[in-house]
Protein backbone atom coordinates (compact mmCIF):
# COMPACT_ATOMS: atom_id res chain seq x y z
CA UNK A 1 0.00 0.00 0.00
CA UNK A 2 1.29 3.32 -0.85
CA UNK A 3 2.55 5.69 1.75
CA UNK A 4 0.27 8.51 0.49
CA UNK A 5 -2.58 6.05 0.41
CA UNK A 6 -1.81 4.84 4.44
CA UNK A 7 -1.77 8.59 5.58
CA UNK A 8 -5.26 9.49 4.27
CA UNK A 9 -6.87 6.54 5.75
CA UNK A 10 -4.81 7.17 9.10
CA UNK A 11 -6.28 10.78 8.60
CA UNK A 12 -10.16 9.77 7.99
CA UNK A 13 -10.16 7.18 10.72
CA UNK A 14 -8.53 10.08 13.37
CA UNK A 15 -11.22 12.29 11.81
CA UNK A 16 -14.14 9.69 12.01
CA UNK A 17 -12.30 9.07 15.89
CA UNK A 18 -12.27 13.04 16.69
CA UNK A 19 -16.17 12.87 15.60
CA UNK A 20 -17.32 10.27 17.60
CA UNK A 21 -15.86 11.56 20.60
CA UNK A 22 -17.26 15.63 20.29
CA UNK A 23 -20.81 13.54 20.15
CA UNK A 24 -20.39 11.43 22.88
CA UNK A 25 -18.92 15.30 25.07
CA UNK A 26 -22.19 16.58 23.73
CA UNK A 27 -24.66 13.72 24.61
CA UNK A 28 -23.39 14.21 27.97
CA UNK A 29 -22.68 17.58 28.44
CA UNK A 30 -26.34 18.01 27.15
CA UNK A 31 -27.18 15.51 29.87
CA UNK A 32 -25.88 17.14 32.37
CA UNK A 33 -27.74 20.54 31.60
CA UNK A 34 -31.17 18.43 32.09
CA UNK A 35 -30.11 16.45 35.27
CA UNK A 36 -32.39 18.85 37.62
CA UNK A 37 -35.22 16.18 38.72
CA UNK A 38 -37.42 15.73 35.93
CA UNK A 39 -41.70 15.04 36.08
CA UNK A 40 -44.38 13.90 34.22
CA UNK A 41 -47.73 14.66 34.46
CA UNK A 42 -50.53 12.27 32.36
CA UNK A 43 -54.20 14.05 32.45
CA UNK A 44 -56.45 13.07 30.10
CA UNK A 45 -56.08 15.68 28.11
CA UNK A 46 -52.43 14.80 27.54
CA UNK A 47 -48.98 14.89 29.27
CA UNK A 48 -46.46 17.34 30.11
CA UNK A 49 -43.02 17.63 31.39
CA UNK A 50 -41.79 19.78 34.17
CA UNK A 51 -38.21 20.33 35.02
CA UNK A 52 -37.45 21.92 38.50
CA UNK A 53 -34.83 23.54 40.23
CA UNK A 54 -33.95 22.30 43.23
CA UNK A 55 -30.21 24.95 43.40
CA UNK A 56 -33.05 28.13 42.99
CA UNK A 57 -36.03 26.37 45.54
CA UNK A 58 -34.90 23.32 47.42
CA UNK A 59 -37.71 23.53 50.18
CA UNK A 60 -40.23 23.98 47.54
CA UNK A 61 -38.84 21.23 45.31
CA UNK A 62 -38.67 19.07 47.99
CA UNK A 63 -42.00 19.46 48.65
CA UNK A 64 -43.35 19.04 45.48
CA UNK A 65 -41.74 16.02 45.06
CA UNK A 66 -43.14 14.26 48.45
CA UNK A 67 -46.48 14.97 47.14
CA UNK A 68 -45.39 13.14 43.89
CA UNK A 69 -43.45 10.32 45.25
CA UNK A 70 -46.79 9.45 47.32
CA UNK A 71 -49.21 9.65 44.97
CA UNK A 72 -50.98 12.93 45.88
CA UNK A 73 -51.67 14.54 42.82
CA UNK A 74 -53.30 11.36 40.77
CA UNK A 75 -56.93 12.13 40.91
CA UNK A 76 -56.61 15.62 41.40
CA UNK A 77 -57.84 17.94 38.88
CA UNK A 78 -57.05 21.32 36.96
CA UNK A 79 -60.01 23.41 39.32
CA UNK A 80 -59.03 26.86 37.85
CA UNK A 81 -57.85 27.17 33.92
CA UNK A 82 -57.65 31.03 32.86
CA UNK A 83 -56.52 31.65 29.01
CA UNK A 84 -53.34 34.29 28.27
CA UNK A 85 -52.74 33.59 32.57
CA UNK A 86 -52.61 30.16 34.16
CA UNK A 87 -53.47 26.91 34.69
CA UNK A 88 -53.63 25.89 38.10
CA UNK A 89 -54.45 22.54 40.10
CA UNK A 90 -53.03 19.80 42.32
CA UNK A 91 -55.28 20.18 45.16
CA UNK A 92 -59.10 19.16 44.54
CA UNK A 93 -60.39 16.75 43.60
CA UNK A 94 -63.24 16.09 40.63
CA UNK A 95 -66.25 16.97 43.48
CA UNK A 96 -64.12 19.97 43.96
CA UNK A 97 -63.00 18.76 47.48
CA UNK A 98 -60.04 19.80 48.96
CA UNK A 99 -57.24 17.19 49.66
CA UNK A 100 -55.69 17.50 53.24
CA UNK A 101 -51.94 18.26 52.71
CA UNK A 102 -49.04 18.68 54.45
CA UNK A 103 -47.58 21.94 56.22
CA UNK A 104 -47.13 25.41 54.27
CA UNK A 105 -43.79 25.67 53.30
CA UNK A 106 -41.78 28.88 53.01
CA UNK A 107 -42.12 30.74 50.05
CA UNK A 108 -38.89 31.10 47.89
CA UNK A 109 -39.99 33.52 45.40
CA UNK A 110 -37.24 36.05 46.06
CA UNK A 111 -35.40 33.55 43.88
CA UNK A 112 -34.72 35.75 41.33
CA UNK A 113 -36.52 33.28 39.00
CA UNK A 114 -39.52 35.33 37.25
CA UNK A 115 -43.09 34.15 36.12
CA UNK A 116 -42.91 33.91 32.45
CA UNK A 117 -44.49 31.82 30.15
CA UNK A 118 -44.35 27.75 30.71
CA UNK A 119 -42.51 28.11 34.55
CA UNK A 120 -44.04 25.94 37.10
CA UNK A 121 -44.89 28.02 40.56
CA UNK A 122 -46.94 27.38 43.93
CA UNK A 123 -50.19 28.65 44.40
CA UNK A 124 -50.98 30.29 47.67
CA UNK A 125 -52.86 31.94 49.91
CA UNK A 126 -52.54 35.28 50.17
CA UNK A 127 -50.31 35.01 53.46
CA UNK A 128 -46.65 34.68 51.43
CA UNK A 129 -45.78 31.62 53.07
CA UNK A 130 -48.99 29.54 52.77
CA UNK A 131 -48.19 27.17 49.81
CA UNK A 132 -48.99 23.72 50.19
CA UNK A 133 -49.46 21.39 47.32
CA UNK A 134 -51.53 23.01 44.51
CA UNK A 135 -49.16 24.21 41.56
CA UNK A 136 -49.89 26.60 38.26
CA UNK A 137 -48.25 26.86 35.09
CA UNK A 138 -48.03 30.55 33.71
CA UNK A 139 -49.54 30.49 29.98
CA UNK A 140 -48.25 34.32 29.56
CA UNK A 141 -45.40 36.63 30.97
CA UNK A 142 -47.44 37.35 34.16
CA UNK A 143 -44.84 40.40 36.06
CA UNK A 144 -47.49 40.91 38.33
CA UNK A 145 -46.59 38.10 40.09
CA UNK A 146 -43.87 37.99 40.84
CA UNK A 147 -41.00 38.89 43.96
CA UNK A 148 -41.02 42.59 44.36
CA UNK A 149 -40.53 42.99 48.27
CA UNK A 150 -40.49 40.36 51.28
CA UNK A 151 -44.04 41.12 52.68
CA UNK A 152 -47.23 39.05 51.72
CA UNK A 153 -48.50 41.61 49.28
CA UNK A 154 -45.48 41.94 47.24
CA UNK A 155 -43.82 38.63 47.71
CA UNK A 156 -45.18 37.19 44.70
CA UNK A 157 -45.30 33.08 43.64
CA UNK A 158 -42.62 31.47 43.99
CA UNK A 159 -41.08 29.74 40.24
CA UNK A 160 -39.19 26.14 40.89
CA UNK A 161 -39.75 24.79 37.44
CA UNK A 162 -40.24 24.79 33.63
CA UNK A 163 -42.54 22.62 31.18
CA UNK A 164 -39.92 21.50 28.69
CA UNK A 165 -42.88 19.25 26.94
CA UNK A 166 -46.22 19.35 26.45
CA UNK A 167 -46.75 22.99 26.75
CA UNK A 168 -49.61 22.37 23.84
CA UNK A 169 -51.38 19.96 26.21
CA UNK A 170 -51.55 22.86 29.15
CA UNK A 171 -52.59 25.43 26.49
CA UNK A 172 -55.39 23.28 25.39
CA UNK A 173 -56.58 23.18 29.28
CA UNK A 174 -56.07 26.97 29.16
CA UNK A 175 -58.82 27.13 26.07
CA UNK A 176 -61.65 25.00 27.82
CA UNK A 177 -64.90 26.54 28.60
CA UNK A 178 -65.47 27.54 32.17
CA UNK A 179 -68.20 27.76 34.71
CA UNK A 180 -68.71 29.05 38.24
CA UNK A 181 -69.38 26.55 40.77
CA UNK A 182 -70.11 27.47 44.40
CA UNK A 183 -67.04 29.58 45.56
CA UNK A 184 -65.17 28.23 42.71
CA UNK A 185 -64.50 30.33 39.45
CA UNK A 186 -63.22 29.54 35.84
CA UNK A 187 -63.48 25.78 36.41
CA UNK A 188 -63.74 23.33 33.51
CA UNK A 189 -66.88 22.45 31.79
CA UNK A 190 -64.58 19.30 31.05
CA UNK A 191 -63.12 17.55 34.66
CA UNK A 192 -59.31 17.81 33.53
CA UNK A 193 -58.52 14.83 35.59
CA UNK A 194 -54.13 14.48 36.54
CA UNK A 195 -54.32 10.68 36.21
CA UNK A 196 -50.71 9.52 36.68
CA UNK A 197 -47.43 11.60 38.22
CA UNK A 198 -43.81 10.25 37.86
CA UNK A 199 -40.40 11.13 38.36
CA UNK A 200 -38.31 10.31 35.36
CA UNK A 201 -34.73 8.67 36.02
CA UNK A 202 -33.56 9.57 32.76
CA UNK A 203 -33.71 13.20 32.13
CA UNK A 204 -35.27 14.52 28.77
CA UNK A 205 -34.27 17.69 26.65
CA UNK A 206 -36.12 20.46 26.56
CA UNK A 207 -38.29 20.93 23.62
CA UNK A 208 -40.36 24.30 24.27
CA UNK A 209 -39.11 27.50 24.36
CA UNK A 210 -40.74 30.67 25.68
CA UNK A 211 -41.13 31.94 21.84
CA UNK A 212 -42.09 28.87 20.50
CA UNK A 213 -43.64 25.92 22.28
CA UNK A 214 -43.31 22.51 20.80
CA UNK A 215 -45.53 20.09 20.23
CA UNK A 216 -45.31 16.97 22.61
CA UNK A 217 -46.59 13.43 22.24
CA UNK A 218 -46.91 11.31 25.33
CA UNK A 219 -43.73 10.12 26.79
CA UNK A 220 -43.90 6.24 27.46
CA UNK A 221 -43.55 5.56 31.01
CA UNK A 222 -40.78 2.67 30.91
CA UNK A 223 -38.63 0.56 33.54
CA UNK A 224 -36.56 3.82 33.80
CA UNK A 225 -39.16 5.36 35.47
CA UNK A 226 -40.09 6.31 39.47
CA UNK A 227 -43.73 5.61 39.71
CA UNK A 228 -46.19 7.30 42.40
CA UNK A 229 -47.15 5.00 45.33
CA UNK A 230 -50.50 4.87 46.02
Amino acid sequence: MKAPYKLFLRGFALNAILKALLCVCFMYSSLAIAANPQVEFRTNQGSYVVELYPDKAPQTVANFLQYVETGFYEGTIFHRVIEGFVAQGGGLTPDLHQKPTLAPIRNEADNGLKNEYGTLSMARLFKADSATAQFFINVAENKTLNYTRPDSAHMGYCVFGRVIRGMDVVERITHLPTQVINRWSDVPTQVVMIEQVAVLDSPLLAENTVQNPAESTPIKFASSVKKGKK
